[in-house]
């Protein structure tokens, strides 16, 4: 059996950068006449003369536009993929400041077979998944964060926390500062909000939900591979959802994951940015390609403009103090560029998908990715999805029958009808 780490690869360094520049407009109104025709072969004041609207709905002259449309796009799109295929993968290899083993890179059977029998098949990998249920009234908010751990060894673990915000107790509206709300808001201002109107909820919904996927992966596993979804430094991770305690616990998880531990892979479904879908659609079935690092991807979070004033303490990064407003720069700076940017094509049937790792190790990632994924002809994640129906299973509807069975308890089950019950992921 040929040793994991010895995928063969082309092993060349370098490592250009492709990143999608938003153009600059000071103009508010940035979408153009001329752009709108552009993109549309229509001007746009035709577009919005309802006079040339259609009666109805003719399906076969509609359907005979479709098919035409549809066979003019998919010809521009084979021929994209031609140009992609022969000038644009051949070149990412050859740019300056590109990670190490950027561009396109086939893997075999072979390949695929070793990765099966020498990591995910004996448990060499573990994959986790979380959810967040909610169930809410008015005097009383409940989170339930559940996590799960699993392998195709069989190895499978959960952990969970549950969170009581006391809305009332903590924060009641009295109908002096619902009187003042309704007067800013008759008033149109903009700074009006809703008493007891906070960012809590998002704090908890996402942002420790992240941080605990990303922790149990890194403290509770004992893999050699840690398998993850989604991008490993989320927003929400990296200014700690608004808390400063949590963007440096966050840190702290995020280095380890990336600085020691280093094997690991996040999945992250088909690519949001048009052009990372374009080089996507363009691999073969059992082809991933490294298109770059994560730190510019985020660059455009470097300016922004959190714990940059009322926060007057300094923050540890190893035996140095440092301000706020340099944490997040630096974790774009030291942690994000060692994570590199891939996409990979598992079958044919399914779109590419994205997925990150470090920047050492993105060869044995790659093929971790597509072996996994070649289990499903939807070419999704098996693991991953063998992890999320476990959390599924162990928290689905606890949250439900605990929180009903205790407001029957306290005489208060009229509460719980009109409660909402609802799942973030």
């Amino acid at each position: 059996m040929a040793e994991i780490d010895e995928l063969p690869g082309n092993g060349q360094q370098g490592s250009a950068r492709i990143v999608e520049s938003a153009p600059v407009d000071d103009d508010p109104f940035s979408i153009s006449a001329q752009m709108f025709e552009d993109q549309f072969d229509e001007n746009i004041i035709q577009t919005l003369d309802v006079e040339r609207w259609r009666l109805g709905n003719d399906l076969d002259q509609e359907y005979q536009r479709f098919v035409r449309e549809v066979h003019e796009a998919e010809e521009i799109e084979t021929a994209k993929e031609k140009q992609i295929r022969e000038k644009l993968l051949p070149w990412l290899a050859s740019l300056p400041n590109m990670p190490k083993n950027a561009g396109k890179h086939e893997t075999t059977a072979e390949n695929i077979a070793s990765v099966h029998r020498g990591l995910l098949f004996n448990g060499g990998v573990e994959a986790c998944d979380g959810t967040i249920q909610i169930h809410e009234t008015l005097p009383l908010t409940i989170y339930q964060i559940g996590v799960s751990l699993v392998s195709y060894r069989g190895d499978q673990g959960t952990w969970g926390q549950r969170l009581f915000r006391r809305d009332l107790r903590q924060k009641a509206a009295d109908v002096e500062e619902l009187m003042q709300f309704l007067e800013r808001r008759a008033k149109r201002d903009a700074s009006a909000r809703m008493p007891g109107q906070d960012q809590m909820s998002e704090l908890v919904q996402k942002a420790i939900l992240d941080y605990a996927e990303r922790a149990i992966l890194l403290r509770r596993s004992q893999a050699a591979w840690r398998l993850g979804h989604g991008n490993p430094v989320t927003y929400e991770l990296l200014t700690g959802g608004g808390n400063l305690e949590l963007m440096v616990e966050a840190t702290r998880v995020l280095r380890d994951l990336v600085e020691v531990q280093q094997r690991f892979v996040f999945v992250a479904g088909e690519p949001g940015e048009a052009l990372f879908r374009m080089i996507g659609q363009a691999l073969r079935p059992g082809e991933y390609a490294i298109i770059g690092t994560l730190d510019e991807r985020l660059d455009s979070w470097l300016h922004q403009e959190r714990f940059k004033f009322g926060v007057s303490r300094k923050l540890p990064w190893d035996d140095e103090l440092i301000s706020p407003t340099e944490w997040i720069p630096r974790v774009i700076e030291r942690v994000a560029s060692k994570i590199v940017v891939g996409l990979f094509r598992p079958t044919l049937l399914a779109p590419a998908q994205t997925f990150y790792a470090h920047i050492d190790h993105s060869e044995i990632a790659g093929h971790i990715a597509l072996a996994d994924s070649m289990l499903k002809e939807q070419g999704t994640s098996m693991l991953l999805e063998m992890a999320h129906r476990v959390c599924s299973s162990v928290f689905g509807d606890s949250l439900e029958v605990l929180a009903e069975s205790a407001y029957i308890a306290a005489g208060a089950h009229n509460r719980f009808l009109r409660g909402r019950l609802h799942r973030v992921r």
